[in-house]
């Protein structure tokens, strides 16, 4: 995720260091990067992090956009032409309506120029636009708007305004505002209090099936915090529910809960089948634990090559782990050619 759209970061470490005794959740390893090498444990991480729209987005077709993300009032032609993916001809249509004070035409140019569909990019004027959207109380706009105060960039940094705006669109139901502003209350006050704050934003923004607060309440209901009892079998529900929208930190989880039959019955192919889905898709923990699954035959069958051909995949990402290591230089010199054959055909 890139600075421009990095809100603030919501703590694990907060939720493990409320949980006294109780069992938490096995963490994955974050995808290593080249300075380093890492081993597969479970490791102290963060809650999600800000779910925003800066990851590179498919251009949206007309079945996919809500026209309430523009305000109450679509921009008419100008909306219809966006639907249809006539972005120029949107941009043309809204300018006029957006410089008569039409809040969802604002909010719509903002869109436009902020991915720069059909327009040069332009995240400075979108700023603008964005501005007096939320000015006129459109929801998305004070999300996308409270964004760029928190980041400094386009406009001047305010992190007093940003938090006002988060909030006003969180208690509209924008549920990216939820998810972020209970990330910015638990930054705020970084105890159990402000986890008990940001549990009812958390749960909105869950309930509407956004994946990040999902996996942030399923790490609440398994540590016990935030005003909730400990739930084991809630919290599983809600990793599955994330885990379904492939989020890979969500498949590892369950698929670990799955194994030690945690929060319900153990189910060792179903733990493959995710911790296999999180591995194909690059996370690089998942990869290695792949690997020790097939050594070990646990939810398939054992398969020693396919198990060198995995770790060799996580290992060429960074990722050490004695064990695989020792496990790798045991193999015969065909297994590992084979291994390494297979590993390269590998995601």
């Amino acid at each position: 995720m890139t600075p421009a759209r990095l809100l603030l970061q919501a703590l694990l470490a907060t939720v493990l260091s409320q949980a006294c005794a109780a069992e938490t959740i096995p963490l994955p390893q974050p995808k290593p990067d080249t300075a380093g090498v890492h081993t597969d444990k479970p490791i102290e991480t963060q809650l999600p992090q800000p779910a925003t729209t800066t990851e590179p987005t498919p251009l949206p077709s007309a079945d996919a956009i809500n026209p309430d993300r523009f305000g109450a009032r679509p921009a008419d032609a100008a909306y219809g032409a966006f639907q249809r993916g006539l972005y120029k001809t949107a941009y043309n249509l809204a300018l006029i309506r957006a410089q008569n004070g039409d809040p969802a035409a604002q909010t719509l140019v903002a869109e436009i120029l902020s991915r720069g569909l059909g327009v040069p990019l332009n995240s400075s004027e979108a700023a603008k636009w964005y501005a007096l959207a939320a000015e006129q109380g459109v929801p998305e706009a004070q999300f996308q708007y409270a964004l760029m105060l928190l980041d400094g960039r386009y406009v001047k940094k305010d992190e007093k305004e940003a938090y006002a705006l988060m909030q006003a669109a969180a208690e509209a139901g924008n549920r990216l505002a939820q998810f972020n502003f209970a990330q910015m209350l638990v930054r705020q006050d970084p105890g159990d209090a402000g986890l008990a704050k940001a549990v009812s934003y958390y749960e909105r923004a869950a309930a509407t099936g956004l994946a990040d607060a999902q996996y942030a309440m399923s790490q609440i209901y398994a540590n016990g915090v935030g005003g909730k009892r400990r739930d084991d079998a809630q919290a599983r529900r809600l990793l599955a529910q994330a885990a379904r929208q492939n989020y890979d930190t969500a498949q590892i989880d369950l698929a670990a809960w799955m194994i030690e039959g945690r929060g319900g019955a153990r189910d060792l192919k179903s733990a493959f089948g995710w911790t296999k889905q999180a591995a194909e898709s690059g996370n690089v923990a998942a990869q290695n634990r792949l690997a020790k699954l097939y050594m070990q035959g646990l939810g398939t069958e054992p398969d020693l090559v396919l198990a060198g051909a995995w770790y060799i995949v996580a290992r060429r990402a960074g990722l050490i782990d004695p064990e695989m290591d020792d496990f790798l230089q045991g193999l015969s010199d065909d297994q590992t050619k084979d291994a390494l054959r297979k590993a390269n055909r590998l995601p």
